[in-house]
């Protein structure tokens, strides 16, 4: 009876000490500057705990014909560390993940593996809802038509 009362025991008082999940939602815009400006747009549904989170984030950049920049589409899977809680009502972040991509152009096809890497924040306007600024850099594995991208984007947030 005692070793069912001490794991009873320890069971009550991890589960009480455990941090509060958060979930958010973020739907954004920004530019993917690999090799021309070209229009992004997106969202990224997460999960964190007090420092420690995941999110998927799925991104479309647009066909550039001009300057011979194909469709970009991604889908990663991330796991960012962020600030516990908001300073002046700005939290801080770093991501890192991996997933698939697909480039898209007038005699290009290409499906793969990718990584990427950054970072932001998460800037406090009313209740749940944030803005989100973010930097990325991702690496195309495979046969892209550049390896090596790079994206700012803005967009809304909502936690919940």
């Amino acid at each position: 009876m005692r070793p069912a009362v001490a794991a009873s025991s320890v069971l009550v008082i991890l589960l009480g000490a455990a941090p509060v999940a958060h979930a958010d939602l973020t739907l954004f815009a920004g530019t993917n500057v690999t090799p021309s400006n070209r229009p992004v747009r997106g969202f990224a549904v997460g999960l964190s705990l007090l420092i420690v989170g995941f999110e998927f984030e799925y991104s479309d950049t647009t066909v550039d014909e001009m300057a011979a920049a194909p469709r970009l589409r991604s889908g990663m899977f991330n796991m960012h560390v962020q600030t516990p809680f908001g300073v002046a009502g700005l939290q801080f972040y770093g991501t890192a993940g991996g997933g698939l991509f697909r480039e898209e152009g007038s005699s290009l096809l290409e499906t793969s593996a990718g990584t990427n890497f950054g970072g932001g924040v998460k800037i406090s306007v009313a209740g749940p809802i944030r803005m989100r600024v973010d930097y990325r850099v991702f690496r195309l594995l495979g046969a892209p038509q550049h390896t090596a991208h790079q994206r700012i984007y803005a967009g809304l947030n909502i936690s919940f």
